[in-house]
């Protein structure tokens, strides 16, 4: 069970993954060893998944951002395993989320251009023959994007 220290300690992984032991202590209240032994905790138990680079979207040279909307044919457990597993191999995808109302599926599609994006739709999505329709919208701009989840109260 997560309690409020883990909590502090995950925030602060949020904000800086490269901190350090000592530095992450300090800020969760805790002397290092009992800080580190909670560390390896989350990571053992699986709540820390893994560490990465926070890169810019932009500079990487992907600013496109499509938001589409999935409709399948028929939303029986063959097809929606078929959709998942396609959408598991296109590095295009970055979040691809089942939903409850009018669309299946909801994903966040990245692309270096309107262009790279209608190869991708063309290629990869509209040839999926459990696909029924497909609509999508694209970002004019962001607002707020981030990846620290909002502190819960205990």
């Amino acid at each position: 069970m997560i309690d409020r220290i883990d909590r502090k300690i995950l925030r602060e992984l949020q904000a800086d993954g490269r901190i350090t032991n000592q530095a992450l202590a300090e800020k969760v209240g805790l002397s290092p060893s009992p800080c580190l032994r909670r560390l390896r905790k989350l990571e053992d138990d699986g709540v820390i998944r893994g560490y990465t680079a926070t890169v810019d979207q932009d500079r990487y040279g992907l600013p496109i951002n499509a938001f589409v909307s999935v409709r399948l044919t028929r939303q029986t457990e063959d097809e929606i395993s078929e959709f998942d597993k396609a959408i598991a191999d296109c590095e295009e995808v970055l979040d691809c989320y089942l939903m409850t109302g009018t669309r299946d599926y909801l994903l966040r599609v990245v692309a270096s251009s309107l262009e790279a994006y209608e190869r991708f739709l063309k290629t990869r999505l509209t040839r999926l023959p459990c696909v029924g329709s497909i609509e999508t919208s694209f970002a004019l701009g962001t607002i707020k994007k981030t990846a620290v989840y909002p502190a819960l109260s205990d």
